[in-house]
This record gives C-alpha cells, sequence and structure tokens, in this order.
C-alpha cells in the first residue's frame, strides 16, 4: 500500500535518528513549514518559519535542509519553469500540475492513469538510455473560469 502522506514529526525524527542527523530546531522548523506548504522553495519555507517566529535561518540554511532532507529521500524536488527549486513533501507516485502564473503545485493523484503510462513508457527502448523513473508534470494556466484540480 501507497503511503499518502508526508511523515509526520515523529516519524521525522526517527528518519533523522537513522541517519545520524541532529535534531536541530533548524531541520525541525523545516519540516513542520513543509508539512504545512506541501509544496515549496526555499523562499517559502524561510517566510514560513521567518512568520512563526520560534527559529532563526537564512534562505541559503533552509535551502540546504531541503537538499539533505530530498536526497535522504524525505522530500521529491523539481526545478520550476521560474528557475526555483520546489520540494514536495509527498514522495509517492503522482502528478503534477504546474501553475505557470502563480508558480504553484497541485498533485492529481490517479493510479490508474500513472499506471497506463509507466506500462506504455516501461516497454519502450530509448536508444542508448535506460528509464529510470517517470515524472508526469502537467504545465497550464488559469482560464477565464475558476476551476479547481
Amino acid at each position: 500500500m501507497t503511503i499518502r502522506r508526508c511523515p509526520d514529526m515523529e516519524e521525522f525524527k526517527t528518519i533523522l535518528r537513522k541517519h545520524s542527523l541532529k535534531l536541530t530546531p533548524q531541520r525541525l522548523a523545516v519540516h513542520e513549514a513543509m508539512m504545512s506548504l506541501g509544496h515549496a522553495c526555499a523562499d517559502m519555507v524561510t517566510d514560513a518559519i521567518k512568520e512563526k517566529g520560534t527559529t532563526k535561518v537564512t534562505v541559503a540554511s533552509v535551502y540546504n535542509i531541503l537538499t539533505q532532507m530530498a536526497m535522504l529521500g524525505i522530500y521529491h524536488y523539481r526545478l520550476s519553469a521560474n528557475n526555483k527549486m520546489y520540494f514536495d513533501v509527498n514522495t509517492f507516485r503522482h502528478i503534477h500540475f504546474y501553475d505557470q502564473e502563480s508558480h504553484t503545485y497541485k498533485d492529481i493523484i490517479d493510479d490508474d492513469l500513472v499506471a497506463i503510462i509507466e506500462s506504455y513508457l516501461g516497454k519502450k527502448k530509448f536508444k542508448g538510455y535506460k528509464l529510470e523513473t517517470i515524472d508526469i508534470q502537467l504545465i497550464g494556466r488559469p482560464n477565464k473560469k475558476k476551476y479547481t484540480v
């Protein structure tokens, strides 16, 4: 069964301990911010932490923590059209919808569609390459009518 949520704070602490990483106030604040934001760049996480006012951080330290957590598999990351690295707390297979105007991501959960795409592309040969993973991202912008994804 696929886990459909990011690690809660206790699970996050356990993961850090497993990797012999200190439970610093900055790491804990970053994860707390990411749990509420879902998809965020370092600037957004830094602003959320500063707004709460409990921990002092810089954008550089937040970016380093986010990158480290992505390398551990706690978050995934993706480069947006505005050349910012965004991090995602949901590491399970899903589709992203990227809004070009607001530079925000929304998750689309459609296991059947993902399975169809993976099955189709998994059978394809890409000369000189081995397919490692499939990352599906839809890109759009709001139209005049208000719809939700």
